[in-house]
């Protein structure tokens, strides 16, 4: 998505409160209240002066933690939890589709978790197998600092399909401390008041009454930080990563243009599944001919318009909501994916030298980026290597072709457009940037050295 075409991609940080929400939030089902004093395993990543933490469960021991009711952890390579015994039944009325429908549930909370440095921000994220006729609600809530609590607020309403229900974030969500952003939960004001402290998880599971299928929730984390406002950050220096380029698929975001326009126009603003599309194929993943089919005959590509169908989230209108896309990556046989924050391009680098591309958000003009040729108010790309003096080699979807998509750009103005926090318009104005976001998607079997990288980052 560049600025020279209407502008679909909200950012996040320090943005005006959301519009007035065209749609209310499920009614919660009962689960457990949290903790008036957290207490959690803090992340495993060394503290070095960093702000950011993920902290997932994925493990059977942790399904086993928390709270569950009618839930049940399933053992094997893929550890997983999933609805053993429905707890209750509600009606939930669609707000995209106005239909109304009963569905049994179960729920799971997890453990409170303690974030290491009070955070300004929590980002959500999850895997999950939502077979047709199953759903998944995602919830957090937060403790702040002076000890009181925001309310259970959704972070998402999801599925793989969109046949049961439409996909979608919540707005109209804040207590007047803190609001939620799509797929972002934000303090409103860190300068007067509290931050979070902590948080916990919460998962319901759905189905269709009497069925013999269920959802499975493989990850459930969230990445909590505390990143300054700031318009320039220190700089890197090339590292070990340098000289090494990973042989990732191109796609470009603009030969869709015009495509499936009911997914946020079309191409034009498809760079954050045609990225996801991308990595998933790098690691020899991808839909089948069936998968497919439902692709207009003669469109090129069109496991990109499969990937936008997939990610778009009905509410925010558009395709670039974070952990869906991360969500739709991990329906991939032994993928899994997340939504975190890196402390710069060295942080990058390691991932790259292991073999493990990222996918980074950033906004900047045209003149903050040479070799882009456009501008943007927030847009995806895929970085994939570093030249041997260290600049950026991204495979950036803003292109008119497959063929253009490689792309390289100069280390210092990339990380600095990537890792800021403020920034100016083309108008002057203060607005914000993504305080290095980036999607994380790798095997649920890394190798040793991909492992060692990631457990060094936080990310299990």
């Amino acid at each position: 998505m560049t600025a020279s075409r209407p502008a679909t991609r909200r950012t996040v940080l320090a943005a005006a409160l959301a519009a007035a929400a065209t749609a209310a939030p499920l009614s919660a089902p009962t689960a457990a209240s949290s903790a008036a004093v957290p207490s959690g395993a803090r992340s495993a990543r060394p503290s070095g002066g960093s702000t950011v933490d993920y902290r997932a469960w994925t493990s059977l021991s942790d399904w086993r933690t928390g709270t569950g009711e009618g839930t049940r952890p399933v053992a094997g390579p893929r550890p997983g939890l999933t609805l053993a015994a429905p707890v209750g039944t509600t009606d939930h009325t669609d707000p995209h589709t106005g239909r109304t429908a009963p569905w049994e549930y179960a729920v799971w909370t997890s453990p409170a978790h303690t974030l290491p440095v009070p955070a300004g921000e929590l980002v959500a994220s999850w895997n999950a197998h939502t077979p047709a006729g199953t759903w998944i609600r995602i919830e957090l809530r937060g403790t702040y600092t002076d000890g009181t609590h925001t309310p259970w607020y959704t972070m998402g309403v999801w599925a793989f399909g969109d046949a049961d229900i439409r996909r979608a974030s919540v707005d109209g969500q804040s207590d007047g401390v803190s609001t939620v952003r799509t797929d972002t939960l934000t303090v409103d004001d860190t300068s007067a008041g509290p931050r979070l402290a902590a948080y916990r998880l919460r998962v319901t599971l759905l189905r269709t009454p009497g069925a013999d299928i269920a959802p499975t929730v493989w990850r459930l984390g969230a990445m909590g930080s505390d990143v300054p406002g700031r318009f320039e950050v220190p700089p890197s220096v090339p590292g070990v990563a340098t000289g090494v380029e990973l042989d990732v698929p191109r796609y470009s975001q603009n030969v869709h243009i015009g495509r499936y326009p009911e997914y946020d126009n079309g191409g034009e603003a498809w760079c954050s599944p045609t990225s996801t599309q991308m990595i998933v194929e790098y690691w020899g993943r991808g839909p089948t001919a069936e998968d497919l089919a439902w692709v207009r005959p003669g469109y090129s590509d069109p496991q990109v318009c499969h990937a936008a169908r997939h990610t778009y989230d009905h509410q925010y209108a558009g395709c670039g909501n974070w952990p869906f896309n991360t969500a739709y990556a991990a329906t991939y046989r032994g993928m899994q994916g997340l939504v975190t924050r890196l402390d710069s391009l060295t942080d990058a680098e390691r991932l790259i030298r292991a073999g493990i591309p990222l996918i980074t958000s950033q906004s900047f003009l045209a003149a903050e980026l040479d070799g882009a040729g456009y501008g943007t108010a927030g847009h995806l790309m895929t970085v994939i290597g570093f030249t041997a003096d260290g600049d950026v080699i991204a495979n950036d979807p803003a292109a008119d072709s497959n063929a253009a998509v490689r792309r390289v750009y100069k280390r210092r103005q990339f990380e600095n457009i990537w890792l800021r926090t403020r920034r100016y318009n083309e108008k002057g104005q203060v607005r914000s940037g993504t305080g290095g976001i980036c999607y994380v998607v790798f095997p649920v079997k890394p190798a040793p050295s991909q492992h060692r990288v990631l457990r060094s980052l936080s990310i299990r």
